[in-house]
């Protein structure tokens, strides 16, 4: 069962999405918040798997929220949902520390894999914008660690396959049959390549992956 607390100022937007995200089918609701302000006391009153987060709300918003949860590093990860195709919005709250983002016009299908991903410690970034906000994330972050092709050349190869797929998009267990790995190994491999890369999290990998040509928008 995956546990959900979902984030949003729109009663009507909350109701929509506990009809997608059913009980029968994985999930429960555990909480709803109206504003970021009510996120913590939401959290410390429940065990959490995933933050299905708005961006846009009157007192704290996502961004915002979503940052403030990135500083405790056992924090549940965060799924923007959103109905604003903003590039820069968008960018910024993966800067702040988010899983990964989904317009709001997108499938239930698409919803319920990205929920799913991202409780399982994967990414998801909506294809449908994904170069553009990349794009807009690699102007306004600064710099780590360098991570030049020095870098990428302490890769072994199978860490390079990962990353690639992990760029495309492929899930950790999907990444684990396409190579005939476990789900483990998976893990393992992708924690080094973070520290070989001098990279924070799944999301700057991804970017890292764009920069050096290793994938490209819509690739899967």
């Amino acid at each position: 069962m995956v546990r959900v607390v979902l984030v949003d100022d729109q009663e009507l937007v909350r109701s929509g999405l506990r009809r997608i995200l059913r009980r029968r089918d994985g999930f429960e609701i555990v909480a709803e918040c109206a504003d970021g302000v009510e996120l913590p006391a939401a959290l410390a009153a429940h065990p959490v798997d995933v933050v299905l987060m708005d961006l846009r709300m009157r007192e704290v918003d996502g961004i915002t929220a979503t940052r403030r949860l990135a500083q405790d590093e056992d924090a549940p990860p965060v799924l923007v949902l959103t109905t604003f195709d903003d590039d820069e919005m968008l960018s910024g709250a993966l800067r702040a520390g988010a899983a990964g983002f989904l317009l709001k016009d997108s499938s239930a299908e698409d919803l319920i894999r990205a929920v799913r991903a991202v409780a399982a410690g994967d990414s998801w970034l909506d294809p449908a914008v994904t170069g553009r906000v990349l794009s807009s994330y690699r102007t306004s972050t600064p710099a780590g660690p360098p991570a030049g092709d020095a870098a990428y050349e302490t890769l072994t190869a199978r860490e390079q396959e990962v990353l690639v797929a992990m760029a495309a998009g492929r899930s950790n267990s999907e990444i684990a049959q396409d190579l005939f790995i476990s789900e483990l190994t998976v893990k393992s491999h992708i924690g080094r390549i973070f520290t070989k890369l001098g990279l924070r999290d799944r999301p700057a990998a991804i970017v890292y992956a764009y920069d050096h040509g290793l994938v490209r928008p819509g690739q899967a």
